[in-house]
């Protein structure tokens, strides 16, 4: 039986990627962790956003459309909201830091969850939700949120469909059981201990979403390894879905497949890691490149729009020392 802890990652599509690190970086706090191009699309950044070390489970990553970027269009066969977890008692923290970055945010509650629920400048659908799961990563030192309240790891997603069940027969086929209903969102989760486990599948009757910029391309699951991987190509078929062969992104191998309702879903292991090609404690500070593309280094960064992320250049204080 195939199994996944939860989400490895979600990536989406941005504008300017300076306003988008600013944002991650400076309202969310969390580290730029690698700076990199899109494999399939050179002349396209790929940012990964995540916790100190990019802990799998805790980067949303960004291909940023500039010139050409057309505005995505929201509707089924879309993710409609990214949610992370955040420490229990840090929603009022995080409220108050939102409105002082001009970021509109309200108060919702989900299956018996109170959660804030905003968009980044861009359109994305972004959730916090309080957790007493343990970490799984390690917080950044130089966030400028207190490590008391950074962000723990994602939470869940919620996909936007014409028809849940569709979705919900490949979610089972990966390991997920359904498990709660809250008016028209059916959740499904992996069982797994800490945060990033849950997918909930809410009805739509908006026409099919057009990707773009403000939209989430995909989302990753987490895999043990290469065999899980194998055993998931198995699973995906037995559902009538073609999944890719497994090909290697260098911190991490990944298999992809587009379900029935759209949403294309990735399947990536946990490993080797960001400190692959540059040492943890300069993650993201300078473009990188796989190997096959070092020949063409200087091309593709004439190519690459201007981007300058912020550098915070000190650790935030402990809310006790304020």
């Amino acid at each position: 039986m195939v199994e996944t802890d939860g989400i490895h990652h979600v990536t989406a599509i941005s504008g300017d990627p300076t306003r988008n690190a600013t944002f991650y970086i400076e309202t969310l706090g969390l580290r730029l962790v690698k700076r990199t191009v899109n494999h399939d699309d050179t002349h396209t950044y790929h940012l990964y956003f995540g916790d100190g070390e990019g802990t799998p489970g805790t980067n949303i990553t960004f291909f940023p459309w500039t010139d050409e970027g057309r505005p995505g269009e929201f509707g089924a066969g879309q993710t409609q909201y990214t949610a992370y977890a955040v420490p229990t008692g840090s929603l009022d923290y995080w409220a108050d830091r939102l409105a002082d970055h001009s970021v509109d945010a309200e108060r919702v509650t989900v299956f018996g969850e109170e959660r804030l629920r905003f968009a980044d400048p861009d359109g994305i659908g972004l959730e916090l939700v309080p957790t007493d799961a343990e970490r799984p990563g390690t917080p950044w030192a130089d966030s400028p949120v207190p490590a008391e309240h950074q962000l723990v790891a994602f939470a869940g997603v919620t996909l936007a469909l014409e028809d849940p069940s569709v979705t919900a027969e490949v979610l089972t086929a990966i390991g997920y059981e359904r498990v709660a209903t809250d008016g028209d969102a059916t959740r499904y989760d992996t069982g797994a201990e800490g945060p990033g486990t849950w997918v909930d599948l809410v009805e739509t009757d908006a026409p099919q979403g057009r990707m773009g910029v403000g939209t989430v391309h995909h989302v990753a699951f987490r895999m043990a390894d290469e065999a899980e991987q194998r055993a998931t190509q198995e699973a995906l078929a037995d559902v009538g879905l073609d999944a890719t062969e497994i090909i290697d992104r260098k911190y991490f191998k990944a298999i992809y497949a587009r379900e029935p309702e759209g949403v294309l879903f990735e399947f990536a292991t946990m490993g080797p890691g960001f400190d692959a090609d540059e040492p943890v404690e300069s993650l993201g500070e300078r473009l990188t490149l796989p190997e096959r593309l070092e020949g063409e280094r200087e091309e593709i960064e004439a190519a690459l729009p201007e981007f300058e992320p912020p550098r915070p250049s000190s650790t935030a204080p402990s809310s006790a020392d304020d």
